[in-house]
Formats: C-alpha cells, sequence, structure tokens
C-alpha cells in the first residue's frame, strides 16, 4: 500500500516532462492518476488520459467530468499544464502575453474552479501548483514566463488562505531549470547546442540542471496525507538556484 493509495489524482500536462514523471510516480505510490493534456501521446502506462485545452473552459469541465464518471470524485489536483516564453518585456507581442498567461495563469484557474465541488467532498483533499524558481530570482531572457509564474506564485498563497477552512489544502512546487522537453528545445535553437547545455548546467549551483523525476517527488509529497500539516507553501527544487551564490 502506497502513501496516496485509493486516492484520484489529476494532473494537467500530463503527457510528457514533469507531468509524465508525476503520472508514473503517484501511480507507483497507489493513486488513480487521470492526465489532461492536449496531446496524449506519451502518457504513461497505467495512467488514464484525458484529451483537454486549458484554455477551453467546456473542454475542462467534459475532462473533470469524465474522470467524476470513471473514479467517482478528485482528491488530488496537480495543476502542472504551462507553455514557455523567451525574450525580453518587448520581445512578445501581446498576443503572445494573453496566450501564455492564459496557459499559465487562467488556465489553472479554470481546471481548478471545475474540480473544487469534487475536492470539498474528498477526505484528503490537495492541490499542488507547478510555479518555478523565476518567480523569485530575476533570469535574463524570461520576463513573461516569470510573470506567469510570479502570478501562480501569488495565486497559490491565495488559494491557501481561501480554502484553509475547508480542508483543502494548496501548496506549489518551484522547479529551477529542469531537464524537461521545453529546455532541450530551447537548447537545440543554439548554435551550438552542447556548449549551450554545458554552460547551462554550469551556472547551476549543483552543477546540473533538475530532473522531472525530482520535482514528481516534492509534488507527490506535498500531495499525499502525510503532507497533512502543510498548506501556503511553495518548495524550491531548485538545485539552491534561489538561495546560493557559490
Amino acid at each position: 500500500m502506497g502513501e496516496l493509495s485509493g486516492l484520484v489524482a489529476v494532473i494537467t500536462g500530463g503527457a510528457s516532462g514533469i507531468g509524465a514523471a508525476t503520472a508514473r510516480l503517484m501511480v507507483e505510490r497507489g493513486a488513480r492518476v487521470s492526465i489532461l493534456d492536449r496531446v496524449v501521446e506519451g502518457t504513461p502506462e497505467g495512467v488514464s488520459a484525458h484529451r483537454c485545452d486549458v484554455t477551453d473552459s467546456g473542454s475542462v469541465g467534459q475532462a473533470v467530468a469524465e474522470i467524476v464518471a470513471d473514479h467517482g470524485g478528485i482528491d488530488v489536483l496537480v495543476n502542472n499544464a504551462a507553455v514557455g516564453a523567451a525574450g525580453d518585456v518587448a520581445a512578445n507581442g501581446v498576443d503572445e502575453w494573453h496566450r501564455v498567461l492564459d496557459v499559465n495563469v487562467v488556465g489553472l484557474v479554470r481546471v481548478t474552479a471545475a474540480a473544487l465541488p469534487q475536492l470539498r467532498r474528498s477526505a484528503h483533499p490537495a492541490i499542488v501548483n507547478t510555479c518555478s524558481a523565476v518567480a523569485f530570482v530575476g533570469v535574463r531572457s524570461r520576463a513573461l514566463y516569470s510573470a506567469s509564474k510570479g502570478a501562480v506564485a501569488a495565486l497559490t498563497l491565495a488559494m491557501a488562505a481561501d480554502h484553509v477552512a475547508e480542508g483543502i489544502r494548496v501548496n506549489a512546487v518551484a522547479p529551477g531549470t529542469a531537464d524537461t522537453p521545453w529546455v532541450a528545445r530551447l537548447l537545440a535553437t543554439a548554435p551550438e547546442p552542447d556548449v549551450a547545455a554545458a554552460a547551462l548546467a554550469a551556472r547551476q549551483p549543483m552543477g546540473r540542471l533538475v530532473s522531472a523525476d525530482e520535482v514528481a517527488g516534492a509534488i507527490a509529497y506535498l500531495a499525499s496525507p502525510a503532507a497533512g500539516a502543510i498548506t501556503g507553501a511553495i518548495l524550491g527544487v531548485d538545485g539552491g538556484m534561489t538561495s546560493l551564490r557559490v
């Protein structure tokens, strides 16, 4: 019996990267896991997949209804779906600003609002949001992405305050530079990808990128009853990125 045994977990953006690693780990720990993603190819074994666009309220509502019909409720929600963006404040047009904020912030709101009635019925309700170290430390060429994750940090605290009396815990993880498909695509655009990858790793205090599995471990802990006294916390999984200067 795992520490998530019997719990129904929903993970947005769960078909790849941190979301997929979290789905695999939660299955190993006994949860019944469903993922929401626009592209479900690559969904981990033992996980039910629901095609869903978090920018579309109808799509979100349908996916949540399907999960409730299949599993009878929702105990854990992991708001992980996000898109990246590079450049300074002027590098992206207004439409791109709206698109990224719609996915990274308003998408989180849509899914949470749809799942709240089920979470209120759970004996062990928990929400874990995927934030980022760039919400707390300035990084060059990440203006739009940083703004979206700063909003996620503030929203996590506000949600924790709103729902603590209902017993719903709300926390977040804040990964540093993680070894994910988005970072791989970013490095691939560099003139010398191998050199860029080595330089990126060298800039991390631990000398390497954070792994998706390491972030998944933090998410699974915060989602579990073992973290029953933790709410309103933002757990850094960043290899020392926000707190160390070495």
